[in-house]
Order: C-alpha cells, then structure tokens, then sequence
C-alpha cells in the first residue's frame, strides 16, 4: 500500500503544506486575540481592585480623622481606640487589594504565554515533519 503524501508531486505538497501553514496561522491569530481579550477583562479586574483600594483610603482617613477628632474633643479612649481599630483595618484591606491590584497588571500576566506555547510547539512539529521527510 502506498502513501497517499508520498505519491504526490512536489508541487502538489508545497500547495499543500502552504495551505496547512496558512491554516495555522489564522488559528494562532484568533488564539492569541482571544487570550488577549482574556487578559484584558483580567487587567479590568486588577484596575478595579485599584479603585476599590482608593476608596478605602479615602474612608480610612476619614475613620483616622474622626478618631483624631474625638480625642481632641474627649478624654474617654474607649470610643477613640475603637475608630483607630477599625481605621487601621480599613488601611490594611485596603493595601491588600491595591497589592493585588498591582500585580494583575503586570506586564508578563498580560502577555498570551499559551499561544506562545503552541506556537512554538508548532513550529517543533514543522521541523520534526520536514526532517522525517
């Protein structure tokens, strides 16, 4: 029995591989346009969590200066130590989501490391395919 790849003419397989090549490549394309819309929406959530560590910030310092204010304006700590209780905690959330937030927007979480893979997985298959021929 014959193969069917071997029997073709040069011309007929340069065709063919061009063809196969052109293939993949446009499936690489929506690959990586894909994975960039997905990171993308990840970036958003990253930028959202930015802004949700910016109004904690503003709302801790509005805890602290309220904290602030009763001291001044009381010598009684059980209400003032309660405001810096729960402004230092406001603080503390909040430098957890903007460290969060930081680092989904770094660049190397944005790039498409999958399509990068297969492309070079195919290119590796290419090569072995040529050098089996």
């Amino acid at each position: 029995m014959t193969d069917p790849v071997r029997s073709q003419n040069p011309a007929s397989l340069a065709t063919e591989a061009l063809r196969l090549s052109g293939d993949l490549v446009r499936k690489e394309i929506a690959l990586a346009k894909a994975e960039m819309r997905q990171n993308l929406s990840h970036a958003g959530a990253g930028l959202g969590m930015i802004v949700a560590a910016a109004v904690l910030g503003i709302v801790t310092l509005n805890v602290l200066t309220a904290a602030l204010v009763a001291a001044l304006a009381e010598t009684d700590l059980g209400p003032i130590w309660s405001a810096v209780i729960v402004g230092v905690i406001l603080a503390i959330l909040g430098y957890v989501l903007l460290r969060k937030g930081m680092a989904d927007l770094k660049p190397e979480n944005l790039m498409p490391t999958r399509t990068v893979e297969n492309v070079q997985r195919d290119a590796h298959a290419v090569k072995e395919a040529y050098h089996d021929a």
